[in-house]
């Protein structure tokens, strides 16, 4: 059953502007407590449609094993501005690059997480230039393009983005209910009129290029196996996005930490958040990730 998640920060989170060489991005940083040892910082990006809130119930619990966490709005996403119209902008090189900013900003090396489509940019920013991380988690994101039914879905979205209002998408996507990529990692954030919101956000240029990357990603695992950094695959026991099976010889091939968090699907973070920050900091905590 999926927790639902207040799209409000947590106690103790601020919500501002993160000021980077390549502009502002919206973050909630979440610091550790009053007594609690610091072990790191944590910077945490969003699945397609999703945002900063998708990691709202995982603030605490990681605050708490010493992490400070800071989740961050993409270029586009959400409350992160971006141009409307300009594809380029979204490249998958420029978001690497704003990632790697975001790290520079909060003081790198830092722990980097992606959920699904947040996992591609997490990896191509780690290819560029790994040294401002300590570690790689994807979240439920896999080696390469999503599944057919799944790039079926997103290129309906794409098509309707090309000849549709914003407003006039969500009421669509409302229609058809949406799927694990078309809003599927926002059950539960607070109502329909707050999801709403953040949809209207979106720049949609951002969501076709997502989109379209989404659908066509190589296979770059090899590639990325020969980073020198400790590596984590995480995701719920069933996934349609990427099958659970793909993701578990992505891991081995990574020679990764793989963790299956029972009763999550594609959004862990959402749906068993408790365990899922049990997983990441039990990951950071080994000696190979500190």
């Amino acid at each position: 059953m999926t927790t639902p998640a207040p799209l409000t920060p947590p106690p103790g989170a601020r919500a501002y502007p993160l000021r980077t060489v390549r502009g502002d991005f919206a973050v909630v940083d979440c610091a550790v407590p009053d007594g609690v040892e610091a072990r790191g910082v944590v910077v945490l990006l969003p699945g397609f449609t999703g945002s900063k809130e998708d990691f709202t119930l995982l603030h605490e619990p990681l605050t708490a094993r010493g992490y400070r966490t800071v989740a961050v709005d993409g270029r586009g996403q959400y409350e992160s501005d971006g141009p409307v119209d300009d594809e380029s902008a979204y490249a998958q090189g420029e978001l690497a690059q704003d990632v790697l900013a975001q790290a520079a900003a909060l003081g790198a090396p830092v722990h980097l997480v992606g959920h699904s489509f947040g996992g591609q940019v997490a990896r191509a920013a780690a290819l560029l230039d790994h040294s401002p991380f300590r570690s790689l988690t994807l979240v439920a994101s896999g080696p390469a393009r999503i599944s057919l039914s799944q790039q079926q879905r997103v290129e309906l979205l794409r098509d309707a983005l090309a000849v549709m209002t914003m407003p006039e998408v969500w009421e669509a996507i409302l229609a058809m209910g949406p799927p694990e990529e078309v809003g599927g990692p926002a059950r539960g954030l607070g109502g329909l009129d707050q999801l709403r919101r953040r949809w209207l956000g979106n720049k949609p240029a951002q969501l076709i290029t997502a989109g379209r990357q989404l659908c066509t990603e190589p296979d770059r695992v090899t590639e990325l196996a020969a980073v020198p950094l400790p590596f984590h695959v995480l995701s719920g026991e069933k996934d349609n996005t990427w099958p659970v099976h793909v993701l578990d010889e992505m891991a081995l091939r990574l020679h990764a930490r793989r963790t299956i968090v029972p009763g999550a699907e594609h959004s862990p973070n959402i749906e068993q958040p408790l365990a899922t920050a049990e997983a990441l900091a039990t990951f950071w905590d080994a000696p190979q990730s500190s």
